[in-house]
């Protein structure tokens, strides 16, 4: 884990700095001799979080500054003093303080701070959030705030983590954020249930929840999970195949995430790898050290040691 120093910025050096950790940006403001900022950062395994306060600048990301090469991260906004508006996926939303949203780096989105602001932006693998493409695009944002629901629960959480990077060290660290994006999900989550209420959404929720809750057994199927859940397997991968997902693939990625996130966890850390994978039904260790390269591109010892390493 690592946390810089306090450093302030002007609109050139701004933009620079926020199209290095987010991707390529437009960044304006109405008056560029006039803007500063001062951000500090933290980082936290695969989690990146900023600390900025800013004077009013926009920030745009077009479809034109969005490569093949660019990963599929999200960004969490917590709007701490001052306003913002959002806009990305049709949706415009304004956070006040105590409002947080989610987007996401791989489709286009703007940003506008019309006054001095103050903001936490945390930034993370998409894979995290262990939600289907269509589901986070139903997600992106739409503010939640503390006053409201869950959020009462997951917005003070992230205020404190604003207030407090300087001590996010050690091992527990990662344990900490990543239970924060965890509260975070239950929160997105009932969200979606909220929107989702018909048979067939019903039906592809179920299906997710059996996998999820099945990762271990390796029996895990499309037959065994229509079995369980008293349907066709045909039904079954037409509703994976309504959301541009395949049964087989889902439950591959699921395995490999809830992996992936032990390896990172100092608590997992006494546990070998082979132990580890097999919790989650992958009993192979070539198979699964292929297929983890494939889908994260470094194997998962070489990905454990990164991550505990820089913890």
């Amino acid at each position: 884990m690592s946390t810089t120093s306090p450093t302030s910025f002007t609109i050139a050096s701004w933009r620079a700095a926020a199209s290095d950790a987010f991707g390529r940006l437009d960044v304006t403001a109405v008056d560029p001799k006039l803007f500063s900022a001062t951000l500090v950062s933290a980082s936290v395994g695969q989690v990146s979080l900023f600390d900025m306060h800013t004077a009013p600048h926009t920030v745009a990301r077009s479809a034109e500054l969005i490569g093949d090469e660019d990963q599929a991260y999200c960004k969490l906004s917590l709007q701490i003093e001052g306003t913002s508006t959002m806009v990305q996926d049709g949706r415009m939303c304004e956070l006040h303080p105590g409002d947080l949203a989610l987007y996401v780096t791989q489709r286009p989105y703007t940003l506008d701070y019309p006054a001095d602001q103050h903001t936490l932006v945390v930034h993370f693998p998409q894979s995290f959030l262990n939600l289907t493409p269509n589901e986070v695009k139903a997600i992106t944002a739409r503010p939640i705030s503390r006053d409201h629901g869950l959020g009462k629960v997951a917005v003070p959480l992230f205020e404190q983590l604003a207030k407090n990077l300087d001590v996010l060290e050690g091992p527990h660290a990662s344990a900490l954020v990543h239970t924060a994006l965890n509260i975070l999900v239950t929160v997105l989550s009932s969200e979606l249930d909220a929107q989702e209420t018909t048979p067939k959404n019903l039906l592809f929720n179920q299906a997710k929840a059996y996998i999820n809750q099945n990762l271990g057994d390796t029996e895990l199927s499309p037959t065994t999970i229509a079995q369980a859940l008293f349907v066709s397997v045909r039904h079954l991968h037409s509703r994976f195949a309504a959301e541009e997902l395949s049964v087989a693939t889902y439950i591959r990625s699921q395995r490999l995430e809830r992996i992936r996130e032990e390896l990172a966890d100092p608590l997992h850390a006494k546990e070998s790898i082979n132990t580890i994978s097999a919790r989650y039904g992958l009993h192979d260790p070539s198979h699964f050290s292929r297929i983890f390269k494939a889908e994260y591109q470094e194997s998962p010892s070489a990905f454990r040691s990164r991550i505990l390493g820089s913890s």
